[in-house]
């Protein structure tokens, strides 16, 4: 009988305790699933399989991690889910991209904010860049403005979404040229973007770096500019910025991506999550394969994190209202 009491008074602690009871010393004892807000294929879930893919070792989080791919709408889908419906027992993470989430909870429209989640670390940042099919007529930046502003309307571009970096870089471009252009999201992220530019769907495209760099590897693509401060000389030496070119475009559509988790999970489980996520990407493994893919990485802790959503939030709050 005093054991059947004890038993219930237990069953009844964890009860009252909910999602707390879980603890760093027992987490995690099963798999961890991340959601990607992007299909398969495009940059931000191939990134997420390689800085994840040494999850299960005893140096770091000692369980493998899956990947569940919600895409639709810009990511909107998967981050409305993630907000509203995942558990917070430190076994739901979700890769974040900012501008997006920012940007798209800014507009309106959606279930999240900046406050409807926890960040764990950043794993990389990759600027966007203006690319054309592999016999596209354009061979410069400067060529394919040009034809903009010779024929208002008339310049397609292809992007992941609506307030994803590909559209704030686009937004930037036709406000920086003075030039009418034509932006039309994707559905099913930046891989789809891309086919639509080597099919020849569209005149031309902005995406992200890593993606335009492994289609260009494939001969598929020319990259025409990157919209950032500064070459990426590790992958693309031979592309000019936009500013270079005189067009005043700057990095705010670089998409920072990283892991985190829904607003409530335990403060130990962040905790553990914040000291070996960071280990984990910078993995001498997870550094190779990132180069490969021509994907570039940028390790942020938890704390330099909170500080970029914030700064970006405050930025981009003052760059929408100026780009409308």
């Amino acid at each position: 009988m005093k054991k059947q009491f004890m038993g219930a008074i237990m069953a009844l602690s964890v009860l009252a305790l909910g999602t707390s009871a879980v603890n760093a010393g027992d987490y995690p004892d099963r798999p961890i699933s991340v959601m990607v807000s992007y299909g398969a294929g495009g940059a931000t879930d191939f990134q997420a399989r390689i800085v994840t893919m040494m999850a299960g070792g005893d140096d770091f989080l000692t369980q493998p991690i899956v990947i569940i791919n919600k895409p639709g709408a810009g990511g909107r889908v998967g981050w409305n889910w993630f907000a509203s419906e995942a558990e917070n027992d430190g076994y739901s993470l979700a890769a974040y991209n900012i501008p997006h989430f920012v940007a798209q909870s800014i507009e309106g429209g959606v279930k999240y904010s900046a406050d409807s989640f926890e960040p764990i670390a950043n794993w990389g940042a990759d600027p966007a860049v203006v690319v054309v099919g592999k016999d596209s007529e354009y061979n410069t930046i400067e060529e394919l403005v040009a034809f903009a502003n010779e024929n208002p309307g008339k310049l397609t571009l292809s992007g992941a979404g609506l307030y994803v970096g590909h559209h704030i870089a686009a937004l930037q471009l036709e406000k920086a040229t003075g030039a009418k252009m034509a932006y039309i999201p994707t559905k099913g992220g930046g891989a789809a973007a891309m086919k639509a530019v080597i099919a020849g769907d569209v005149i031309a495209g902005i995406n992200n770096l890593s993606d335009a760099y492994r289609a260009r590897e494939a001969g598929n693509v020319k990259i025409l500019a990157v919209a950032d401060i500064a070459r990426n000389e590790q992958f693309l030496p031979d592309v000019p910025t936009l500013m270079e070119a005189g067009i005043d475009v700057d990095n705010s559509s670089v998409n920072f991506r990283g892991l985190m988790v829904p607003k409530g999970t335990p403060d130990d489980v962040i905790a553990m999550l914040a000291e070996k996520v960071p280990a984990m990407f910078a993995s001498a493994r997870v550094k190779k394969q990132m180069d490969a893919g021509g994907s570039p990485l940028k390790i942020m802790t938890r704390e330099e994190v909170q500080k970029m959503w914030a700064d970006r939030e405050v930025y981009l709050t003052e760059l929408l209202a100026g780009l409308k």
